[in-house]
């Protein structure tokens, strides 16, 4: 019965639409013209640039993946100015940095009255971004039930304000980034499958700094300039062993890991050129971050409670090497409260290491 089925099916001929234009744009004078601030030509990322450059002229729902650091937030800013709502807002969501009881709100809006302290009305973040983009980072972190409202919108393009018995149309397009595998929470129960389909129409997945080591050279020097004028400070060049350092190291926390310790190098060593003393402690020692490296039992025995701590210490510092020092993302990827991280590095007395003099 199978084969006299396929044996029958014929082939789809559609004639596209008369008014259908192509870009003669090369890929360069694209880039020139939306994606000055991206830095770097590893084949990887210039496939996320070619696919940018075949989607930002519809409104399809693009969910951008990639780890913490990556750039996520540049390259949805990137499809805005390259689509047709350029000149409308790009309103940016970090779900991740706002409490669940005030998320809706946030998004929504809210009518006065509302709830407790709700004084006056507040226009929400899809209201705000009508005309233009609104991009939703760390979507995997949105309660189910403020999905389920999520999804209605972008279903309806309607929204309705919190305490209010009618809401209003918005037109918007809708770009969303995580760094965690939302098909394994489905699994788990923990995303909404309908909605993954309807945010991951366009996938766009932005590779590690780790797999385009060739463009770390190009993001120091970009990163050396920009501080030397944010900072007043005369940093020359960075000296081939340093280089070489640098681009041998994991990058766990890419691409804002790497702006971090280029700045801090820059501020300490005012002037002249950066060298491998220059380098925080964990990069002078062999690029390969402390949580990586194995761990064998001594002969003369080890004292357990020493080393979990030791190992605790490691993964809290990696977390926050991998977020740029910003303790919320950190906590999130530990799986625990801020505060309670803020209370662990007062109590570890451990802080942002800095960088090593001549």
């Amino acid at each position: 019965m199978l084969n006299q089925h396929t044996d029958s099916v014929q082939a789809l001929h559609i004639t596209p639409p008369a008014n259908r234009t192509e870009s003669h744009l090369d890929l360069d004078e694209w880039r020139r013209q939306h994606t000055p601030n991206i830095l770097g030509n590893d084949p990887k990322l210039m496939d996320v640039f070619r696919m940018i450059e075949r989607v930002a002229d519809t409104d399809c729902s693009i969910l951008v993946s990639g780890e913490s650091g990556t750039g996520k937030e540049l390259i949805a800013r990137a499809v805005h100015d390259a689509s047709n709502r350029t000149e409308g807002p790009f309103i940016a969501v970090n779900c991740a940095a706002i409490p669940d009881n005030l998320l809706e709100s946030e998004l929504f809006g809210h009518a006065r009255g509302a709830f407790t302290g709700a004084t006056g009305a507040r226009v929400g973040q899809f209201t705000a971004a009508h005309g233009g983009t609104l991009f939703l980072d760390e979507i995997g972190e949105l309660p189910l039930a403020l999905q389920a409202k999520l999804l209605r919108v972008l279903q309806e393009k309607h929204v309705q304000p919190v305490g209010e018995s009618k809401g209003h149309d918005v037109d918007i397009r809708v770009i969303t980034a995580t760094n965690r595998d939302l098909e394994s929470m489905v699994q788990e129960g923990t995303f909404r499958e309908d909605l993954l389909y309807r945010l991951n129409v366009i996938p766009i997945e932005l590779p590690a700094l780790r797999e385009r080591r060739n463009d770390i050279p190009e993001l120091v020097g970009h990163f050396v300039m920009r501080t030397n004028e944010k900072r007043n400070r005369a940093i020359t060049g960075v000296t081939a062993a340093a280089m070489a350092q640098l681009c041998n190291h994991a990058w766990p926390g890419n691409i804002r890991q790497l702006e971090n310790v280029i700045e801090r190098m820059v501020i300490l060593r005012t002037q002249g050129h950066l060298d491998v003393c220059d380098l925080p402690a964990r990069l002078q020692e062999n690029g390969v971050p402390r949580t990586e490296q194995a761990t064998t039992l001594p002969n003369n025995g080890i004292d357990l409670k020493d080393a979990v701590e030791q190992f605790e210490n490691n993964l809290i510092l990696q977390a926050l090497e991998r977020t740029g020092w910003n303790k919320n993302q950190a906590a999130n990827i530990l799986h625990m409260n801020r505060t309670t991280l803020v209370e662990k590095l007062k109590k570890k007395n451990l802080a942002m290491p800095l960088a090593t003099a001549c």
